[in-house]
C-alpha cells in the first residue's frame, strides 16, 4: 500500500485544552490530532539512544547529517519549503532534515489562517511523508512560541527564551499525530537562553529577552515550562520517538547537563548550536558527548561578518571536532536563500561558499557511512 496516498481524517472534532495564563485557568477549543498511519516497512528506521550513540531498530549505529529548512516558523505557507526538501533529499544526499515550526501556526492562530491550522498541519504531513518515502529522518523543531498567550489573544509569536504552557499543548498534539513514526524526531525547543539551569529543566517565572534582530524589544514576564515537562508531555502520549533537547546560551551550552540537570528519561539527544562566535567547545558540548548522544542542530558561517573565523576554516575545524568526539548527528543552517547564514545566493539555488562547503560535507558523509535510502 502506498502510504503517501492514504487519506487520513486528521481532525477528530474539537477537544478542550486547559492552559495557564496569568495565574488563571483558561479553556481553549483547539483541534485535536489523531495518530497518522505510516508504512510498516519503515519500522527498522525507528531510533533509540544507547550510551553515546543513536541506534536504529536493529541496534545498528546511525550517522545522521543534513540541513535545516527554515520558514514555517515565520510563514504559514513556507518559503520554497517543499522544493527545498525535495532538493535536499535528491541532490544533497541528506538523511536528516530539521524543520522549524511555530505553535500558533500549528493551531491556526494567525491572521492569515481561518482553518484552525488544517492547511499548515497538512503541509507538515506532506513534508514528513516526502522524507519517509526517501527513508530520510525529519526533526520537527518547536522554533517559535508565544510566552503563553496565543497571537489572536494578543500574544507575540517569535523566538522566545523559554517554552510556555501553550508549548505543552503543542507537543501533546504533535506527538500524538506522529506517535512512533519511525522517521520522525521531536525537537523540544529551539534555543533556550538567559535563564538558570533549574528553570531550563523545571520551568519558572521568567522575563523574556527578545533576540537583537527582533524590532519589538518589549519584555514579557510569563510562566515558562521546563524541558523536562515537554519531554514528559511527549512520552505521556505513548510516543517513544527520539527527542532532541537544546541547551542554554541560544541552544549552545550543554554544560549544566553534567551538573545534575539531565533530562530524566530515555531516547534523548542533547542539541548544541556551535556557531563561529561560540567558544570553548570542550566545556559546552564536547565533554557532554562522552556521556550522552550530542547533536549539532545548527551551525553555519558567512553573512556580513564573513572572515577567517567565520568561514570555511571554522567549518572544517567544526567537522573535524565532531568526528574526533564521535558526534554523529548534525544539520547545517540554513538551506535557504533568505534565512542566514544562507546556502544559496538566490531561489535558483545557486550555492554560496557556505553552501558549497556543506554539500561537500554531505557527499563525503554519505560516501563514508552509506545512506538510509
Amino acid at each position: 500500500m502506498d502510504f503517501l496516498k492514504i487519506t487520513v481524517a486528521v481532525l477528530a472534532g474539537f477537544t478542550l485544552f486547559h492552559s495557564i495564563a496569568n495565574g488563571q485557568t483558561a479553556v481553549t477549543a483547539l483541534p485535536a490530532s489523531q495518530t497518522r498511519p505510516y508504512n510498516s516497512a519503515l519500522a527498522p528506521m525507528l531510533l533509540h539512544g544507547e550510551g553515546t550513540r543513536v541506534l536504529d531498530a536493529n541496534n545498528q549505529p546511525v550517522w545522521l547529517y543534513g540541513v535545516n529548512i527554515a520558514s514555517l516558523e515565520y510563514r504559514t505557507d513556507g518559503d520554497h519549503v517543499q522544493e527545498s526538501v525535495s532538493r535536499a533529499i535528491n541532490g544533497w544526499k541528506v538523511n536528516l532534515i530539521r524543520l522549524p515550526l511555530a505553535q500558533d501556526r500549528w493551531f491556526g492562530k494567525m491572521k492569515d489562517q481561518n482553518d484552525g491550522g488544517a492547511a499548515y498541519r497538512a503541509l507538515v504531513d506532506n513534508l514528513v511523508d516526502t522524507c519517509a518515502a526517501a527513508h530520510v529522518y525529519i526533526d520537527l523543531d518547536l522554533h517559535w512560541s508565544d510566552c503563553g498567550k496565543w497571537v489572536n489573544d494578543g500574544g507575540r509569536l517569535g523566538q522566545h527564551n523559554m517554552p510556555d504552557e501553550n508549548s505543552v499543548v503543542f507537543w501533546h498534539d504533535l506527538a500524538t499525530r506522529y506517535r512512533n513514526h519511525p522517521n520522525v524526531i521531536f525537537g523540544l525547543y529551539n534555543e533556550p537562553h538567559d535563564v538558570s539551569w533549574e528553570v531550563w529543566r523545571n520551568g519558572g517565572t521568567v522575563a523574556d529577552i527578545p533576540p537583537d534582530w527582533n524590532r519589538d524589544q518589549t519584555r514579557t514576564k510569563f510562566d515558562s515550562v521546563g524541558l523536562q515537562k515537554l519531554y514528559d508531555t511527549v512520552r505521556a502520549t505513548g510516543a517513544q520517538n527520539l527527542v532532541t533537547v537544546a541547551g542554554l546560551d541560544w541552544g549552545y551550552d550543554l554544560s549544566g547537563v553534567l551538573d545534575g540537570n539531565a533530562i530524566t528519561g530515555t531516547n534523548c539527544v542533547y542539541e548544541t548550536h556551535p556557531y563561529p562566535n561560540k567558544k570553548n567547545w570542550n566545556k559546552n558540548f564536547g565533554e557532554v558527548s562522552l556521556k550522552y548522544p550530542v547533536y549539532a542542530g545548527e551551525w553555519g558561517f558567512g553573512g556580513r561578518a564573513f572572515s577567517g573565523t567565520n568561514g570555511p576554516a571554522y567549518g572544517q575545524q567544526l567537522m573535524e571536532y565532531l568526528k574526533g568526539h564521535d558526534i554523529r548527528m548534525w544539520t547545517a543552517w540554513d538551506f535557504s536563500a533568505t534565512a542566514g547564514p544562507t546556502m544559496f545566493k538566490n531561489w535558483s539555488y545557486e550555492p554560496t561558499v557556505f553552501g558549497d562547503f556543506v554539500k561537500k560535507q554531505l557527499v563525503e558523509a554519505a560516501a563514508a557511512h552509506g545512506s538510509t535510502r
